[in-house]
């Protein structure tokens, strides 16, 4: 881990996903550079062994810290579930941001008491949720759903079409029978499907996305850690995938909002990153 105010932001997830997360640090962070791994090879998280997520996490891990990351952002509920308290144990000295379902917000906000969660199957039966639902969810009913498919049609970039709706109606239409008034996004991917989620459940139904939560956390920490880069000029960003970096490429003007570098890496049969 590098205390340079210079060194980059390390941001990762199985996909794209996290994109979601580097767009809204973009946006709170401007002048911070940050790198930012897709483990395109891997993708779904949701649906793997935590055992194995978390070997997938701590090589992620290892090769941002060598490229220099002052923080890491773990920016894939799958893999906060599974692994961020064992990177945590691992890894003492390297600040940690992770993702956690925004059931606390909805919970405050809710009138209804009616909630509607999506998120992977990873996500649904790990400690974290089952801790954030104990700690906030009181009083409040909670209608999950592991939307089946999702994440596989948003790293298509199939962000309206028609199987993606079908997949959100399948959902949705239940949760609104059940007089839900919130939809919490506990899946990174989903915020790229906003726009749709909302045709779906029309506007006065109020959507989260964690996102600007978990920008706001990193610069905090990076604040509280004197890291914080002071230079006004804009960050860089690089991107490495362990997909088709010209397909991550060609996505980025629409999930981001700009263009970026994007390097293929390798994964090795000793489970390192080349």
């Amino acid at each position: 881990m590098s205390n340079s105010p210079t060194s980059p932001i390390g941001v990762f997830d199985s996909g794209i996903g996290g994109i979601s997360v580097l767009r809204a640090i973009r946006r709170q962070l401007p002048e911070e550079s940050v790198i930012y791994f897709g483990d395109q090879r891997h993708i779904p998280y949701g649906s793997r062994p935590m055992g194995q997520i978390r070997i997938f996490s701590e090589a992620i891990t290892k090769f941002l810290l060598a490229k220099e990351a002052k923080i890491l952002v773990v920016a894939c509920n799958t893999a906060s579930a599974a692994a961020l308290k064992y990177l945590r144990e691992n890894f003492p000295s390297v600040p940690f941001v992770g993702m956690e379902p925004a059931v606390k917000p909805a919970a405050e906000h809710t009138h209804t008491g009616r909630v509607g969660v999506l998120a992977t199957p990873a996500t649904f039966q790990g400690a974290l949720y089952a801790s954030v639902v104990e700690r906030f969810a009181n009083g409040v009913e909670l209608f999950q759903s592991t939307c089946p498919g999702l994440v596989q049609q948003i790293e298509k970039g199939n962000l309206a079409g028609e199987e993606t709706r079908r997949i959100l109606e399948t959902a949705l239409l239940p949760m609104l029978e059940e007089k839900i008034d919130t939809v919490v996004l506990g899946c990174t991917h989903y915020p790229f499907v906003i726009p749709l989620i909302q045709q779906i459940v029309g506007d006065s139904i109020r959507v989260i996305d964690p996102a600007p939560a978990v920008a706001k956390q990193t610069e905090r920490l990076i604040e509280a850690a004197g890291t914080r880069n002071q230079s006004g000029s804009k960050g860089e960003i690089k991107l490495y995938t362990s997909g088709e970096p010209n397909e991550l490429k060609s996505m980025l003007p629409v999930l981001l909002g700009e263009a970026a570098k994007v390097d293929r890496v390798e994964w090795l049969d000793d489970g390192h990153i080349k």
